[in-house]
C-alpha cells in the first residue's frame, strides 16, 4: 500500500489547514494511502522532517504551507537518492510557487490535484548548498520578503509586501557586481538581480513571462542602475510583463550563473535569507516530480 507524510505549517494562513487536517487525512486515506503527518515545530524543522520520510521511502511528501514550507521540504528531498513525489496544498501568504503551478488555494481543490495523481518532473536550483523551487536573487530590494513581520503577513497577505516595498524605496541604492551566465561576464552597478525558474515572483504573475518549468534554463533578470523614478516606471511595466525590452534590463536564459558582489550583498532564496553572495547557481533539470493539475501539464505542453 503506498505511503504519504504531510508536512504542514500549523500557524500558516491563520492556522486553516490545521482545522481541516481530519478532512485531508480522510481523502488521503479514501484515496489509497496510508497517512501520517508531521506539525512543523521551528525554522528548519520541515527539512528533517522530509528527509526523514524519503529514507523511509514514502511515496508521496506533501507540503501543507507557504513558500517557506515548500523551500525546506524540497531541502530535505532534493539530495536523496529516491525522492518521492511532492504534493502542494498552499496554506500561506503568498504562495508563489503554488501560483505559478495552477494550484488553487482552495484546500479541498488542492488535495483533489494530489490524490487524482497527475505529475511532472520540474526543474529546481541549487546555490551554495542550498536548493531553491523559485527564484533567488540578490539587491535591497529581494531583502523586503523576509523584513516584513509575519504577523503584518498573516492580517494584511500581498498587501504587507506593496507596504514594505513603499517603506524601503527612498534607500534603494546600486552594488556592483560581477556576474556570469553560461558563456556571458558582466561586470556593472545593478539594483537587483533574479535567478527565476518560474513565472510567478513576488506577486507579479509576469515576472518571466517566458519562463518553463522543466527545460533545464533559469530566468535571469538584472536591474542596471537606475533612480528612483526609473524603477517605480520599471516595476509598473513589469505588472504587465512588459519590462523586459527596456534599456535598464538584462535578460538572459542560463543553465548556471555566478555572481560575486565587490561589497556585502544578502543572498534571498525562495523569499528568506539565504547566507551571504558571492554564489553560483545551477539547474537541477526535472529533479523533482511534482503533483500538478491538468491545466498546468496542458500549458507547459503548448
Amino acid at each position: 500500500m503506498k505511503k504519504a507524510r504531510i508536512i504542514y505549517n500549523p500557524t500558516s494562513g491563520r492556522e486553516i489547514f490545521k482545522k481541516d487536517l481530519a478532512n485531508v487525512l480522510e481523502r488521503f486515506e479514501v484515496a489509497g494511502y496510508v497517512t501520517s503527518t508531521h506539525a512543523t515545530t521551528s525554522e528548519g524543522d520541515a527539512i528533517e522532517a522530509a528527509k526523514w520520510a524519503a529514507e523511509c521511502r514514502y511515496d508521496l511528501v506533501v507540503a501543507a504551507g507557504g513558500d517557506g514550507t515548500i523551500n525546506e521540504v524540497i531541502n530535505g528531498i532534493a539530495g536523496q537518492d529516491v525522492r518521492p513525489k511532492l504534493g502542494i496544498i498552499p496554506v500561506g501568504t503568498t504562495n508563489d510557487f503554488a501560483r505559478a503551478l495552477l494550484i488553487p488555494r482552495d484546500i479541498k481543490k488542492a488535495v483533489d490535484i494530489i490524490v487524482e495523481g497527475q505529475s511532472m518532473p520540474l526543474d529546481i536550483g541549487k546555490v551554495n548548498e542550498h536548493y531553491f523551487m523559485n527564484i533567488a536573487g540578490g539587491g535591497k530590494l529581494t531583502e523586503l520578503t523576509y523584513e516584513v513581520p509575519s504577523k503584518l503577513k498573516t492580517m494584511l497577505g500581498q498587501l504587507a509586501y506593496y507596504i514594505k516595498g513603499i517603506e524601503m524605496l527612498p534607500s534603494l541604492k546600486p552594488t556592483e557586481v560581477r556576474i556570469e551566465y553560461d558563456d556571458n561576464i558582466i561586470n556593472e552597478d545593478i539594483m537587483l538581480f533574479l535567478v527565476s525558474n518560474t513565472n510567478s515572483v513576488g506577486g507579479f504573475e509576469k515576472l518571466a513571462p517566458d519562463a518553463k518549468f522543466d527545460d533545464g534554463y533559469f530566468d535571469l533578470i538584472i536591474l542596471r542602475k537606475t533612480n528612483l523614478a526609473e524603477f517605480i516606471r520599471i516595476a509598473t511595466l513589469a505588472l504587465r510583463g512588459a519590462h523586459l525590452d527596456d534599456k535598464s534590463v538584462i535578460y538572459a536564459q542560463a543553465k548556471r550563473v555566478r555572481v560575486t558582489p565587490k561589497d556585502k550583498m544578502q543572498l534571498n532564496i525562495d523569499g528568506e535569507f539565504g547566507g551571504m553572495l558571492p554564489g553560483e547557481f545551477k539547474n537541477l533539470r526535472q529533479h523533482i516530480e511534482f503533483c500538478v493539475p491538468d491545466i498546468f501539464i496542458n500549458k507547459e505542453d503548448s
